[in-house]
């Protein structure tokens, strides 16, 4: 369903993205913030989904920065690497890739986020100091932003038994931002939207049912807008 394009950064460079695109009429657009792994499969396949949802969807490429179009295992050897990738990038360049993307799209109408792990947290300052409605999904890094003033709705989901976002992290969410929507998942702890083939955080159901509440969100903020 979609293609690679290249879109503009702030630093005149371009960096590569994953396009997906609805058969008819967008009911808006959303920028798909990736895990530290890079835009995998697994992001592809997200952007697939809310390309059938009727959303125009675009994963861009952050690490292409650093190194072109990297794809990294969901293994040890792939996290550590990860981490240090993202460790190098920062946020303001992923930041304003996200703006760059939003742009590209904005033709479907109305744009969001969603984000997942250190994406999550993307997501997040996306909806803070970007404007735009967002949907963070386990964003270990959230926490020391929660004291910024958000300029667009947010979502949060977190696993219950995510070992690196422990209760009181969530409850800072809560505590902070009470106009916002968090919502817990028991049973399932990190990345358990993954549903990569033999993935152990993979929990089905809730993965189900935060993919109903992101679309009901993106519903309300970008098609209902």
């Amino acid at each position: 369903m979609g293609q690679h394009i290249n879109i503009p950064t702030s630093r005149t460079q371009c960096i590569g993205a994953y396009l997906a695109q609805p058969a008819g009429r967008p009911r808006g657009g959303v920028v798909v913030i990736q895990e530290i792994f890079g835009v995998t499969a697994h992001i592809r396949s997200v952007a697939d989904r809310f390309a059938e949802a009727g959303y125009t969807a675009v994963a861009p490429a952050f690490f292409d920065h650093l190194e072109s179009w990297i794809e990294l295992d969901y293994d040890e050897t792939g996290s550590a690497r990860g981490k240090a990738l993202v460790s190098e990038l920062g946020l303001d360049r992923p930041l304003e890739d996200v703006a760059s993307a939003a742009e590209a799209i904005a033709s479907s109408g109305k744009v969001g986020t969603v984000g997942y792990c250190w994406g999550g947290t993307v997501a997040l300052l996306s909806a803070m100091r970007l404007g735009l409605p967002s949907v963070s999904y386990y964003g270990a890094r959230n926490v020391p932003f929660l004291g910024e003033k958000p300029q667009a709705p947010l979502m949060f989901h977190f696993g219950e038994d995510d070992p690196s976002i422990p209760p009181e992290a969530v409850a800072k969410h809560r505590e902070l931002l009470p106009q916002m929507e968090v919502f817990t998942y028991p049973g399932a702890g990190h990345a358990f939207n993954r549903d990569v083939p033999g993935d152990r955080h993979y929990r089905e159901d809730s993965a189900r049912l935060a993919w109903q509440r992101t679309l009901a969100f993106f519903d309300r903020h970008l098609a209902g807008a």
